[in-house]
């Protein structure tokens, strides 16, 4: 870990709330958001999110999954999302949101009106937006908690009551 915890210190809460209270609750707070008021489906947004952990590499987000319902993506799914391009696991939707998920975050200066005509002949521009939004949100604090170290000690809130927070 980067960051002096102190001891007995949640490190999450320690470095997203105290270490940070102007910053760190705030986003916090859209983190959550993504996960709580998100109008895409599991499968899309599961695709989407772990394609984004693969490229930041980070640990707890690789090895997470959202349940929704009950419900969560089949074993091997992870495997999919890293064959995005020749998988027969996903329909068009996931397939998109997989490889918007890999632009985004690695050539995002070369979306172009090809790929923008796949994405808006299968989304929404709501739905686009919110996706957006979920990229951004994943790879800016993914990547905040690996380069920090906070990913291998990353205990999502969901476990202590009930709702993620990265």
């Amino acid at each position: 870990m980067r960051i002096d915890i102190p001891e007995g210190a949640d490190p999450l809460g320690y470095v997203w709330g105290e270490l940070v209270p102007g910053i760190g609750p705030a986003a916090g707070a859209f983190s959550l958001a993504v996960y709580e008021h998100t109008s895409l489906e599991l499968r899309e947004f599961e695709a989407a999110r772990l394609r984004i952990a693969q490229i930041n590499g980070c640990l707890f987000c690789l090895d997470w999954r959202t349940e929704r319902d009950g419900e969560k993506v089949e074993e091997g799914f992870l495997d999919a999302v890293a064959d995005w391009r020749t998988t027969d696991a996903f329909d068009a939707r996931t397939r998109l949101a997989a490889e918007y998920a890999e632009r985004y975050a690695l050539d995002h200066h070369n979306l172009d009106e090809d790929f923008w005509s796949r994405m808006t002949a299968h989304y929404g521009q709501a739905e686009i937006v919110e996706l957006t939004m979920c990229l951004g949100s994943w790879l800016a604090f993914g990547r905040l908690n690996h380069v920090l170290g906070l990913d291998s000690v990353c205990v999502l809130p969901a476990h202590r009551s009930g709702k993620p927070k990265t």
